[in-house]
């Protein structure tokens, strides 16, 4: 049914038509197979599958394209039903996936018919242009999601919703076992994006731009070290050198207005299990790897603001504006804490 040289793995070209119901309430969720160590109650190896005990969390583009492909295959046919999806001189057996070749020929033809309708909508801007690269295959669609992962905890990937930092997840999971596996991929993104930030502490610090918090020192060492290494991350190696380097662990959060100078027996987004990257969906205030800037100083006294005038409109209920005045005090309390508490690069740093 698969192709062992398919960059999709099985347990995505064996969907079906149907596996993402419309929930009665919450998020919408992928029911999908395992077909790695399945087996009957023989112990016979099962090509169909099983039904996987723990489904995927689903965002709204996820399901999106699972409607589109809906309209495409049968009902319970493969999603990527090669009968359907295959161009004609490339004849399929039925009940089989899709081919490499045929999803690469598919990503030129829809690569086309975007431009093609933008130009006839007068809407030049929205052309696809020419990729200096060569044609986009699905192998180049890893690095996109492996960025993502790295630099967007918690952002619009599926994954990121559903496992935080996933950096640790993934490579102890199903990519790490495969030869091309993505976690490669996550690990040099991630170790780019940790230099990164260390390059722009480093800039930000020669500048004067203040740093404060309990792991602030710790940070300022880090990001001395960042002009050995920026823009020299080209191999696994290199990233897995950075990676295991514990005195460069630097994770920027912007949704938590921090930094996490990330220190594994200081850790309080880990309690029970210890990993070597942080969750960043779990920042505590008041742990000691936390550092901030300047920066995240002037960002939390503006989402204070927003929060401020959201809570002064008389359409929201006065509990809910009592709240977010609340959390709009603590939010500054924080930003005066950082003005008072703060260091500067010239001064001493041990």
């Amino acid at each position: 049914m698969h192709s062992r040289k398919n960059p999709l793995p099985p347990v995505v070209l064996g969907l079906e038509a149907g596996c993402c119901p419309d929930p009665a309430s919450g998020r919408h969720l992928i029911y999908g197979r395992v077909f790695k160590n399945a087996s009957d109650k023989d112990g016979n190896h099962h090509s169909a599958g099983h039904l996987r005990e723990v489904p995927w969390v689903a965002i709204a583009p996820v399901v999106t394209a699972i409607r589109v492909l809906e309209r495409i295959v049968p009902d319970g046919g493969l999603l990527f039903d090669a009968a359907v999806h295959a161009f004609q001189n490339a004849p399929a057996a039925p009940a089989a996936s899709i081919r490499p070749h045929s999803l690469r020929g598919r990503i030129e033809a829809f690569a086309a018919w975007a431009s093609s309708l933008a130009r006839r909508l007068g809407r030049d801007h929205e052309v696809v242009p020419d990729d200096r690269h060569g044609a986009i295959g699905l192998a180049r669609f890893r690095r996109t999601l492996a960025w993502h992962i790295a630099r967007r905890p918690g952002g619009l990937v599926a994954p990121a919703i559903q496992y935080g930092h996933m950096r640790t997840a993934m490579s102890a999971g199903y990519a790490a076992r495969g030869r091309d596996g993505i976690h490669e991929l996550l690990d040099i993104e991630t170790a780019r994006a940790t230099a990164d930030t260390l390059t722009t502490l480093h800039d930000d610090l020669t500048n004067g731009v203040g740093i404060s918090g309990p792991a602030a020192r710790r940070a300022i060492h880090a990001a001395a070290q960042a002009p050995t290494f920026a823009g020299s991350i080209r191999t696994h190696r290199q990233a897995r050198d950075i990676l295991r380097n514990p005195a460069l662990t630097v994770y920027n959060n912007p949704r938590a207005f921090l930094m996490c100078v990330y220190n594994r027996d200081r850790a309080l987004c880990h309690r029970l299990d210890v990993t070597d990257a942080p969750r960043l969906d779990r920042c505590q205030p008041s742990c000691t790897n936390i550092a901030r800037t300047d920066s995240h100083a002037d960002q939390l006294r503006q989402h204070a603001q927003a929060l401020e005038k959201q809570a002064a409109s008389e359409a929201v209920p006065d509990p809910l504006a009592d709240r977010l005045t609340r959390r709009a005090g603590h939010l500054l309390a924080l930003a005066d804490r950082h003005e008072h508490d703060c260091i500067h690069l010239q001064e001493p740093t041990s």
